[in-house]
């Protein structure tokens, strides 16, 4: 699974680049990733690249890129 870290984030910022902002259920379908740990990898990626916004709630967090 880490060997596809980057691969995961490809696809989180590639659905996230054609919309304004997901949600966690939203975006797993949208980047179509079957696991959340796989999710989380590749948000965790982005965030450390200082590539996402998370604004929302705690229990439901909504990811942009960053402009």
């Amino acid at each position: 699974m880490f060997e596809n870290a980057g691969q995961i984030a490809g696809s989180i910022w590639n659905a996230l680049n054609e919309t304004e902002g997901l949600n966690v259920k939203d975006l797993k379908k949208a980047a179509k990733i079957k696991l959340d740990k796989e999710l989380y990898l590749g948000l965790g990626w982005l965030l450390r690249e200082d590539k996402l916004t998370v604004s929302g709630d705690e229990k439901e967090p909504v990811f942009a890129l960053k402009k």
